[in-house]
């Protein structure tokens, strides 16, 4: 991470990191992963910038140890952590399970496909 230059939209929210590789940049998005395209700087900027943060608030999974998979909204992302919650599916009275990852997040932790389903967990 100590290559990595944090990259801002317009407003300063924090859409990712830009990193060298070569003569060329390589994005890693908020939960640190990495496109591994090469592009010029310009490029690198665009293609952060055009993923923006909506792609976060999306439905997400989480495989936990042993094979089961829950369905998980992000809470808070920082280099520090990414913090995942699973899903109440809008029920304020329901009991969620807060799971604090490392930071770059887990290969576990993924957008929901088929597998996770309500109240699997």
């Amino acid at each position: 991470m100590e290559d990595w230059i944090e990259h801002r939209r317009e407003d300063g929210e924090r859409v990712g990191w830009i990193r060298p590789a070569g003569e060329d940049f390589v994005v890693v998005d908020l939960l640190g992963r990495e496109d591994p395209t090469p592009r010029d700087w310009l490029g690198a900027e665009e293609a952060l910038e055009e993923r923006g943060l909506r792609w976060l608030a999306e439905p997400w999974e989480l495989e936990l140890d042993g094979g089961r998979v829950v369905p998980v909204r992000i809470a808070s992302v920082s280099p520090d952590a990414v913090t995942v919650q699973t899903e109440d599916f809008g029920d304020v009275n329901a009991a969620v399970t807060v799971y604090r990852l490392p930071f770059p997040a887990p290969p576990g932790l993924r957008p929901r496909t088929a597998t996770a389903t309500p109240g699997g967990f």
